[in-house]
């Protein structure tokens, strides 16, 4: 079983890096992870925003294929606690052999398409984040999701 991060764009914060290296290589104790980065549209600041989503839209879903457990990080989505995600987490982790892709759109979020192809939608908080910040609290709330999972001392009720 493996577990993806697909974002779109690189992350352009030093810092924002560093944290979420760190996280990665903790997460990678647990589950094999891999973060893949789909390229910015080079000419974005020329095109109307829902052709850009369609841009990125069509490059997430040529990035999955048709087994992959595709899961939107968006605000659109259901909200949990960190124990009910690291439950949810669990459940699907364990129940099934495919391989969960957890997508970080751009900017502006994502086309239909990519939310017809999507198994589940999650939020991380009724908050919006840059779409750049989503990914170190993602990374962090899956390390997390495995420490209690594992019963292990990181999360506090």
């Amino acid at each position: 079983m493996k577990i993806l991060l697909l974002v779109v764009g690189k992350t352009s914060e030093k810092w924002l890096q560093e944290g979420i290296n760190n996280y990665k290589t903790r997460v990678n104790n647990y589950v094999q992870f891999e973060i893949e980065i789909i390229p910015d549209y080079k000419n974005r600041g020329k095109i109307d925003i829902e052709s850009l989503k369609e841009i990125e839209g069509d490059k997430i879903l040529a990035s999955v294929n048709e087994k992959d457990v595709v899961i939107l990080l968006d605000e659109k989505g259901k909200e949990f606690s960190s124990v009910e995600f690291a439950t949810w987490i669990d459940r699907n982790y364990y129940i099934t052999s495919k391989k969960l892709v957890f997508v970080v759109g751009g900017a502006y979020g994502f086309s239909n398409s990519v939310y017809d192809r999507a198994n589940h939608i999650i939020r991380l908080s009724s908050m919006t984040f840059s779409h750049q910040m989503v990914r170190l609290f993602f990374v962090e709330q899956l390390y997390r999701a495995f420490t209690i999972i594992k019963k292990e001392p990181y999360h506090h009720e």
